[in-house]
């Protein structure tokens, strides 16, 4: 199977209150947390990455990919173009909250080859896939997630590569329970 990545101009950023179908999606590396208070599914696909954290019957899935990839509309919290930076939170009923803050960041080619092979060559504890060449570069994009489990939370850390644009998508987002916050 093929797998480089879109455009970087193409990436969009979701949110749903529901889990979404695997097969809308190529999935490349896989991971499963289950914790006393909650579960998740961490996937690293072709174009970014799923996350599906489930709680007490609240449903949150994440998912940085091309703007192209059809997707459901119903039950979308968030949609947003994958650009600049943004922060955004979401709080669940049940107490239940959700905070991420992600970015697109264009980095000089000499600091993303850097980057590249700083994440190549890194930490193995979280995700790690590396892409096939797109023909226009030598190397292949790459993914690499992190997760960091708590009792009552789950801070995700997500870096994608894009080399045919020189640029470096982060993401950040933590899950979390027992929010006094008013819910959505």
């Amino acid at each position: 199977m093929l797998s480089v990545r879109p455009k970087v101009a193409e990436l969009a950023f979701h949110v749903f209150s529901r889990s979404l179908h695997p097969e809308l999606y190529a999935i490349h590396k896989s991971r499963r947390v289950e914790r006393d208070h909650y579960h998740a599914q961490i996937d690293i696909t072709n174009c970014g990455h799923v996350v599906t954290w489930n709680a007490d019957g609240i449903t949150l899935c994440e998912v940085a990919t091309s703007a192209q990839q059809p997707l459901p509309k119903r039950r979308c919290l968030l949609s947003k173009p994958l650009k600049g930076s943004r922060t955004e939170r979401a709080n669940c009923r049940q107490g239940f909250s959700y905070r991420t803050h992600f970015q697109l960041e264009p980095v000089e080619p000499d600091m993303f080859w850097m980057v590249q092979q700083q994440l190549g060559n890194g930490p193995t504890e979280g995700l790690l896939h590396n892409f096939d060449a797109s023909g226009r570069m030598a190397l292949g994009a790459l993914s690499y997630v992190s997760v960091e489990t708590r009792r009552s939370s789950m801070l995700i850390q997500a870096i994608h590569t894009f080399p045919d644009d020189f640029a470096i998508v982060k993401v950040e987002t933590l899950f979390s329970i027992g929010s006094d916050k008013e819910s959505v």
